[in-house]
């Protein structure tokens, strides 16, 4: 257990600074004077980010539904 720990401190403790486009997105946006450019690429960055948190969160939803519905049969 205290392995479990330890491993899971230096993980956090070992953050990589990383890029949020690729190679070939930053040199087109960085090229150019076109703030629009860069603020659709940003966009479309979030959109695709944002797509599988809603689905999953929609299953999420279904799921829980389906294992508690209520019977419809009272106790009296």
């Amino acid at each position: 257990m205290k392995t479990k720990h330890i491993i899971l401190i230096i993980l956090l403790l070992s953050v990589v600074s990383l890029e949020a486009q690729c190679a070939m997105c930053r040199a087109v946006l960085e090229s150019g004077d076109d703030l629009s450019q860069a603020k659709g690429v940003n966009k479309g960055i979030v959109y695709l980010m944002a797509i599988p948190y809603i689905l999953v969160a929609i299953i999420g939803i279904y799921i829980y539904k389906t294992y508690n519905k209520k019977t419809g049969i009272k106790k009296t």
